[in-house]
């Protein structure tokens, strides 16, 4: 269904169908005429070869919107527009725009003060170098002698009535040893009727320092049994008679014996 202007209905209705139609058609005719006077054009017989056009007048076949610019820009006789004639330099300095733009700004009063988060220095790491297989090649040379403090072998204990440096002491052998016994080869309990026999003389003649051997357990399947249950003897029934003790030196037996101070009657 197609829409009809109200116009056309009312037009249609005083003078009919075919005469309105007649009336749209001449509008048509005419707009037609118009435009093509505007780009009209003379016969193709009065066209000039390019470049001669000394026989023809342009006005008649063409239209020339820049006419007379040539002779404008060359007496430069050119009008500026009044808004830019008439536009003058700002009296006012800087320091007052700057002032009249910021009249209507207000402090924030928790923006006066913002922290500033600084920003931690990275830590330099220092590399140590694993010397572990070079010293322990070193041992097995002979190059460097084994620090029996340091192994998981070596045991020592103060009473807490003597100084702490004591044991170290005993264990460098500033203590002169007076007495000793060998415990290879006992049993656990011909070991402890040994050792018993052995503190009873050795307080009996006011001796201060002894040393007891009992190997490393080296070559026994169940381990130093000797040496754990002469450290047992020494908290337990005997720790009465001890104030210190310490492995001994390399020289002295090392890990494999254990020298002691024993207290005066």
């Amino acid at each position: 269904m197609h829409y009809i202007k109200p116009e056309i209905q009312e037009n249609h209705r005083k003078f009919g169908p075919s005469q309105v139609f007649s009336t749209r058609r001449q509008r048509l005719v005419d707009d037609e005429s118009m435009i093509s006077n505007i780009f009209r054009q003379p016969p193709l017989d009065q066209i000039p070869p390019l470049g001669d056009n000394k026989g023809m007048k342009t006005s008649a076949w063409s239209v020339a919107p820049f006419k007379g610019l040539k002779d404008a820009l060359d007496n430069r006789n050119i009008v500026l527009s009044e808004e830019r004639v008439k536009k003058t330099a700002d009296p006012r300095t800087d320091e007052e725009v700057f002032s009249e733009a910021m009249a209507d700004v207000r402090e924030i009063k928790e923006f006066r003060e913002i922290p500033v988060t600084r920003q931690r220095r990275a830590r330099r790491i220092r590399v140590v170098k694993d010397d572990t297989i070079q010293i322990l090649n070193q041992i097995v040379k002979g190059q460097r002698r084994i620090t029996l403090s340091d192994t998981p072998e070596y045991i020592e204990w103060v009473h807490p009535r003597v100084r702490k440096d004591v044991a170290r002491k005993l264990h460098q052998g500033q203590y002169a040893v007076q007495d000793f016994i060998d415990l290879h080869g006992m049993s656990v309990d011909e070991a402890d009727e040994a050792l018993f026999t052995f503190f009873q003389d050795a307080l009996r003649k006011r001796l201060s320092c002894v040393k007891v051997i009992h190997g490393r357990g080296l070559r026994s399947p169940k381990g130093p049994i000797l040496k754990e249950a002469v450290i047992k003897w020494l908290h337990g029934q005997f720790s009465k008679w001890v104030l210190a003790y310490s492995s001994a030196k390399a020289r002295d037996g090392g890990l494999g014996a254990t020298y002691i101070i024993l207290k005066s009657k």
